[in-house]
């Protein structure tokens, strides 16, 4: 087997010592070639390059969420061809680490190498569905590009979140869920649509559901974890199905108390409810509108303002190994 391993370098959780042992160990099972991300958009690049290649197994993502849904989007920029690209496997390297813990990952480089190599021995993979983002024809988002997403995305309240972040992240700061926390609150604070929200859901058959303050669209459960906790937002998501929504109308500090409380205590078999939940299971396609332009984030990455985002889900479109 020939692998690419594509390695972040800026990942939070792994040393260059660390990176090392896992380059020799995986090297010792497969012929690897080992490649360091250089600049943004440097794994989908390489990404790109393995689904072109011809003699190209597998590639493996040493990184975070934003170093998968790189390489996961270099790999698909063609659509999806399960049994003809390189699979894809993940060594979780980031602070979070949301979709490698979805499948079932350990969130240690090293467990998850090991865990790696077993699947591998073991011929262990399957099939997962992602998410499609693209601009909504007739709209001013029209031409904005297409963009898979492996686990959610969100369109205003939580991607304001993440755009903070990102600021702190660039001044120097740390990811750590302390500062995410505290990115909540300053965002709740200066949130301008927390009692009349102004995004609208269309979905073909059903009644446009209007004023949402919040969108959370998942492609897997957990939505996130805070430590150690998962959050479940729309507890029914799977990689198996298609796309779920979670929509709040109304964004108000007691509201706010309420479903705040029912996600850090949300299971897998019960999520937050309530007469401002909007909730939605298993959609192959739906677009968000807002009556201003609001931040986009895709695997909490923040891609700028939206006035308009089509989702499509689409089942069975990469090989994993796990």
């Amino acid at each position: 087997m020939r692998a690419l391993l594509v390695v972040n370098p800026a990942a939070t959780t792994t040393s260059a010592r660390t990176r090392d042992v896992l380059i020799h160990a995986l090297a010792s099972e497969m012929k690897l070639e080992a490649v360091t991300t250089e600049y943004r958009g440097h794994g989908r690049d390489l990404g790109r390059q393995a689904a072109e290649s011809d003699d190209i197994d597998l590639v493996v993502a040493l990184g975070g969420d934003g170093t998968v849904n790189e390489v996961v989007n270099g790999l698909l920029h063609a659509g999806p061809d399960p049994e003809h690209l390189p699979g894809l496997a993940v060594v979780p390297g980031g602070s979070t680490n949301v979709f490698a813990r979805a499948l079932g990952l350990p969130n240690q480089p090293v467990e998850a190498t090991g865990a790696l190599l077993d699947a591998l021995r073991e011929g262990r993979e399957r099939t997962v569905g992602l998410g499609l983002t693209s601009g909504t024809p007739g709209s001013e988002d029209e031409a904005v590009p297409t963009r898979w997403f492996t686990f959610n995305a969100g369109l205003g309240f939580d991607a304001g979140v993440v755009g903070r972040v990102e600021q702190q992240r660039e001044r120097g700061r740390k990811s750590t869920h302390a500062l995410y926390m505290r990115q909540v609150v300053r965002q709740l604070l200066g949130e301008p649509h927390r009692r009349r929200g102004v995004i609208t859901l269309e979905h073909p058959g059903d009644e446009p559901v209007t004023d949402l303050a919040l969108s959370i669209v998942s492609n897997t459960s957990p939505w996130t974890f805070l430590g150690n906790r998962p959050i479940y937002a729309s507890p029914k998501a799977s990689f198996d199905t298609g796309l779920d929504l979670f929509g709040l109308s109304r964004m108000s500090t007691t509201a706010v108390a309420r479903y705040g409380t029912q996600l850090l205590t949300s299971s897998p078999e019960r999520g937050p409810r309530g007469r401002h939940v909007v909730s939605r299971h298993d959609l192959t396609r739906f677009t968000l509108h807002s009556k201003v332009p609001l931040p986009l984030q895709m695997d909490g990455d923040h891609l700028g303002l939206r006035t308009s985002v089509t989702f499509t889900g689409v089942r069975r479109a990469l090989r994993v190994i796990v």
